[in-house]
């Protein structure tokens, strides 16, 4: 998810779509620790969009 499109979204919808994008980074660990993913860097990628969101999600509460 890039940055442009985290910005457009509202509270509720950044909240909502941080706690799905953890629950899939979660799931992409366990199934990489049971058997070795395909693309490893999918973790990376979840990882940074998780950071992401919630680093949006704190900006804002500061402004």
């Amino acid at each position: 998810m890039k940055q442009s499109e985290i910005k457009e979204l509202s509270v509720a919808e950044l909240q909502e779509k941080l706690s799905e994008t953890k629950k899939s980074y979660v799931d992409l660990k366990m199934a990489h620790t049971i058997s070795p993913l395909e693309n490893p860097i999918q973790l990376r990628s979840a990882r940074r969009d998780v950071a992401r969101i919630a680093t949006e999600l704190t900006k804002r509460d500061v402004q």
